[in-house]
């Protein structure tokens, strides 16, 4: 594979490049035996910047290639992959695969996905947008930002650094049913995070910025003071009083919400009885005002695809419908073993769009009235066996629509059933920083463990 990636060209050479050794990676498999086979090839290039303190900590420039073969001998499956991308180690690696299929049990839901269900549509997703970033400019860039946020209070005294990254890369999937499918895609981030000190001990926080295009995100200036301000709001927090209250997600913090509710409908959980939402298509999950839609072609989203990880077609569908789960999340693997279809979900969700009934973040805060203001969370207290919540968070607390003051070092809990029920209105301050597309979220109640 002698294809680059040029910050300066279409990547459709590459693309050609990867497109043809996946066909004759496919060819070889079926010369050895296999009766199906399907093969991922990507390559990657990135720049990755560090800071702190106004001097440089690291600079990483990154050029990744790799190569993974599927193949299946009827209804054994062998897998195996490589990063050395000579015509020698494919070699090896497709003759691994093939000697772990002839030794592997059968199984009789192995195999590709169906072929009618392959993509034949590929719309523009606008996902190139490559940034002609050096080293050098984006040393300033991250030292900017730090400076910019360190400026905002003298009790700002010290840093976890600041971070400029931008990265490019194009990926073929192909299988024996004759379909190739190509992806190019840039991401682009800078982030913050500061320290702050009063005579209350420290605090920290950061903000981070993020795009498909370098015009999609803030500056870095804007990136290090919305840092710094919220590392100053952090100071001096409070413990509160065990109690029930009325809790308020903001949004980078909400999407996680949804994460358990996938994760929970997901094949894998399903079919191995993992999952506290077992046999619940059909149940209304949340209040009937409460939908998510899944659209995989949004332009510039950052779960846009045409296929999945098999080549499925993705397209819109909804997952919740008026509080009502519609639908599994399912590749074709997992949908076999359930005695369902691909949901064109091999690899994960493509944007999910939470429908929002509240308004912008003010108007949330005047809906929580008096409550917690959940800004972070910490641990990993979810069961999704069971549905039990339990996580440590940080945050403000609210009184009257206004934040009060800090808080940290407590623990909210609750069961995820409950807790998608009570919720009583997403805001219209959608975070658009990754693939699930959620303003804040408010429940009604949550038992919040304090002092």
């Amino acid at each position: 594979m002698s294809a680059e990636l040029s910050h300066s060209h279409s990547p459709e050479r590459s693309l050609d490049e990867l497109a043809n050794l996946a066909e004759d990676v496919l060819a070889r498999c079926r010369t050895r035996g296999a009766t199906q086979a399907e093969v991922s090839l990507n390559l990657d290039a990135g720049l990755n910047v560090n800071v702190r303190m106004g001097e440089v900590e690291t600079v990483e420039h990154t050029r990744d290639r790799g190569v993974a073969v599927s193949v299946y001998f009827g209804r054994r499956k062998g897998s195996a992959s490589t990063a050395d991308v000579r015509a020698e180690s494919i070699t090896t690696t497709i003759e691994q695969a093939c000697a772990i299929a002839r030794y592997t049990e059968e199984d009789p839901c192995a195999g590709l996905a169906d072929a009618a269900r392959m993509a034949t549509y590929f719309p523009e997703l606008d996902q190139w947008h490559p940034w002609a970033l050096d080293a050098a400019h984006a040393i300033e860039l991250g030292v900017a930002s730090e400076a910019a946020g360190r400026a905002v209070d003298p009790r700002l005294n010290n840093s976890d650094g600041a971070n400029v990254s931008t990265s490019s890369g194009v990926a073929v999937y192909a299988n024996t049913h004759g379909f190739i499918g190509r992806e190019s895609g840039t991401r682009h981030s800078l982030s913050c995070s500061l320290l702050g000190e009063d005579s209350n001990g420290m605090q920290r926080d950061y903000w981070y910025t993020t795009g498909v295009a370098k015009d999609d995100l803030e500056s870095a200036e804007a990136v290090g003071r919305r840092a710094g301000e919220r590392t100053l709001a952090r100071l001096s927090p409070r413990r509160i009083a065990t109690q029930q209250c009325a809790v308020l997600f903001v949004p980078e913090v909400a999407r996680s919400l949804i994460g358990h509710l996938v994760g929970a409908v997901s094949g894998g959980a399903l079919y191995r009885k993992a999952s506290f939402l077992l046999d619940s298509v059909g149940q209304s999950l949340f209040p009937d005002w409460f939908n998510i839609l899944e659209q995989p072609h949004i332009k510039r989203g950052a779960g846009s695809s045409a296929f999945d990880a098999e080549g499925v077609a993705t397209s819109e569908r909804e997952l919740i419908r008026n509080g009502v789960l519609t639908r599994y999340v399912l590749g074709s693997y997992s949908a076999r073993k359930l005695g369902l279809e691909s949901t064109g979900n091999a690899g994960g969700t493509h944007n999910l769009v939470i429908s929002a009934n509240g308004g912008d973040f003010a108007a949330m805060l005047q809906q929580l009235g008096t409550g917690f203001l959940v800004t972070e969370l910490m641990g990993q207290g979810v069961n999704t066996v069971t549905g039990d919540y339990s996580r440590g968070a940080s945050g403000f607390w609210v009184e009257n629509g206004v934040i009060a003051y800090p808080v940290d070092e407590v623990t909210i809990a609750g069961q995820l059933r409950e807790m998608f029920q009570r919720i009583v209105a997403v805001g219209n301050d959608v975070d658009r920083r990754g693939s699930v597309l959620t303003g804040s979220i408010l429940l009604e109640k949550m038992m919040i463990a304090g002092s």
